[in-house]
């Protein structure tokens, strides 16, 4: 993972469009990128992925074993913008399976 100096940090929600999901990364367990997804009400298309990376965490039951926490990817938009959007591999406690678990993260000028 590599920083660019002119990221801003985000940390919001976005909505993925159903049917947009990278079906060949979920066929080997790793989360589907959304090729397409909301935020803020406008609409951005994937044009390529530029990097991707991910976080672990120890087991919060209490076992002696590391976990991974967040898949990461670098994108860059239709429209120029390059993103930084995350799914969160768990849904904190309390919220739906689906609201939350993805997020951008940083946008790059």
């Amino acid at each position: 993972m590599s920083k660019d100096p002119s990221e801003t940090f985000i940390g919001e929600p976005v909505t993925p469009k159903l049917g947009t999901f990278d079906t060949k990364m979920m066929a080997t367990g790793i989360p589907g990128l959304p090729h397409e997804f909301a935020w803020r009400g406008t609409e951005y298309v994937v044009a390529a992925v530029i990097e991707t990376w991910k976080t672990v965490g120890p087991c919060t039951s209490g076992a002696n074993e590391m976990y991974v926490r967040r898949h990461y990817y670098r994108v860059k938009t239709t429209t120029g913008e390059t993103m930084t959007v995350y799914c969160d591999r768990h849904a904190p406690r309390g919220k739906s399976k689906t609201k939350g678990r993805w997020v951008l993260y940083s946008i790059a000028n």
